[in-house]
């Protein structure tokens, strides 16, 4: 069937266990998909066709034996390259870990692989996942499938950023090259890249999916979550990474709650945030506009609007650009060449000259940049005037949302400050990329559930984003608002296929 990877995650799910297709009919479908745009748009960094033909075999021959079927049974998703994968390489999209096979499965990706899904490939990211454009990994840069459209209506063929740092997985899911993939979400990079390329994705109340098996930044903010076409795929998608794990100190102990099932897109009774604070002095105008179509959606949905306040929000960028490098300065100072992954030994040299030429050159330049910056702010003398201060900010922002929320029970926002840029056009000035997360951060800091769903094309052709953010523990109310925003704003458009 040559229309297989037009389906959704519940289509292919539902198709196959009522037999409409086969599991390896999808499979090899995505299979081609992925061989045809890999050299075009560089989405995947490993491709694994025979595991996801495997996993598809293992779901046909457990349906023609009457057995019960996962949630995902028959799905084949791509994994982002920052989950461990038992004998598939892992390289978190850096030059250090290139070459390294794990002899463990990540817990998020093996609940995966138990609810039924089979695995694509690899799917590429900005390195350790510090990035906002999918521009800083070893691998190359990763193409947005979506192309701008000139003043006159001609395409501009300048490749895009899908964002970061999960472009691989947005960049894939946008063109059809998986119906799903896993992505995670630091400060933005499940939401931001969502945004850039028109589709869904949701960050869970931070400690929802373990972190176990997944490559470490910054330990306190890393979260794993969905992305997909459709909120509903989300949901399904969550149901199955979400769950209490022993292995991680941080996972939460409570039961995963049937997502799907509660989808509803009535908001009758529900009150909808509006932060005065996010209406920025310069805010793109089509951005203001897609905000305000927004609050539309979710009034006609029946919700009430009201206007909150978030006033530490201004102060959420800074905080975060010091407690993520000094994280990742810790986190990363195991990659040293003794254990795993590069080595590099000059001759005749010692310890220390190894630990100085690994880093070196296994190292991407962000990468150092970021260890650079969080070394400083935790050194003697520095530690107490900047890591200090700013988990006492972060601490601020966190109650700035739960006084919101007394009030209110989702908060709409924007996901991005703009469409998706051209590749190049802010890699030379690390500030105005860092930009790219100012509307994202704030939830990332606080912990809070936050999803972005498509919301429409801004004058380029490009898609733009709404940003949900949701109370602790309340990812159903996320899921349906974004459900009601995705009722209403009917986004159907999908790149055009030119690779």
């Amino acid at each position: 069937m040559s229309n297989l990877t037009d389906l959704k995650l519940a289509e292919i799910r539902d198709g196959v266990a009522g037999g409409t297709f086969s599991a390896t009919e999808v499979a090899t479908a995505f299979n081609a998909a992925v061989a045809e745009a890999q050299g075009a748009l560089n989405a995947f960094i490993v491709t694994t066709p025979d595991v996801a033909l495997k996993a598809a075999a293992r779901v046909d021959a457990d349906r023609a034996a009457g057995k019960a079927l996962g949630k995902l049974a028959g799905v084949p998703i791509g994994m982002k390259d920052l989950f461990a994968t038992k004998g598939v390489q892992t390289t978190a999209a850096s030059h250090i870990l290139e070459g390294f096979t794990p002899e463990y499965e990540s817990t998020v990706s093996q609940k995966l692989w138990d609810a039924g899904a089979g695995m694509l490939g690899k799917l590429n990211l900005d390195q350790f996942a510090m990035g906002s454009s999918n521009e800083t990994s070893a691998f190359g840069r990763v193409i947005n499938p979506w192309r701008r459209k000139a003043a006159d209506g001609s395409e501009d063929t300048a490749p895009l950023a899908p964002g970061g740092s999960s472009g691989g997985s947005s960049a894939a899911i946008a063109a059809h090259l998986c119906p799903a993939a896993t992505g995670t979400d630091t400060g933005g990079s499940i939401r931001q890249p969502a945004a850039f390329t028109g589709i869904s994705g949701i960050k869970p109340t931070y400690g929802r999916c373990s972190r176990w098996g997944i490559v470490a930044f910054a330990s306190s903010l890393d979260q794993a979550g969905p992305m997909a076409h459709t909120v509903r795929d989300c949901a399904i998608m969550l149901e199955a990474m979400a769950g209490f794990d022993p292995k991680d100190a941080t996972s939460l102990d409570l039961p995963v709650p049937a997502w799907e099932a509660g989808l509803s897109a009535d908001l009758r009774g529900k009150k909808v945030g509006i932060p005065r604070e996010y209406r920025l002095d310069g805010l793109n105008a089509e951005v203001a506009k897609s905000w305000d179509e927004g609050v539309a959606w979710l009034k006609d949905a029946g919700a009430e609007v009201v206007e909150i306040s978030l006033p530490h929000t201004k102060y959420a960028l800074p905080t975060y650009y010091i407690i993520a490098p000094a994280e990742a300065s810790s986190n990363l100072a195991r990659y040293d060449g003794v254990r795993y992954g590069l080595r590099d030994l000059p001759q005749g040299a010692g310890l220390q000259d190894m630990y100085a030429a690994t880093r070196a050159a296994g190292f991407g330049s962000e990468v150092k940049r970021r260890i650079l910056m969080g070394t400083y702010v935790l050194s003697a003398g520095f530690y107490d005037a900047y890591y200090t201060q700013a988990q006492k900010v972060r601490t601020l922002i966190s109650r700035d949302f739960a006084a919101a929320f007394a009030t209110c029970d989702i908060i709409l926002a924007p996901t991005a400050p703009s469409s998706a840029f051209a590749l190049g056009e802010k890699s030379d000035d690390p500030l105005e990329m860092y930009l790219n997360d100012v509307f994202s951060v704030p939830a990332s800091l606080a912990g809070l559930p936050a999803m972005s769903v498509p919301s429409g094309l801004d004058s380029s052709g490009l898609p733009l984003g709404l940003q949900l953010i949701g109370k602790p523990f309340d990812e159903q109310g996320v899921l349906n608002a974004g459900l009601a925003i995705e009722a209403r704003a009917n986004f159907t458009a999908r790149p055009g296929k030119w690779w």
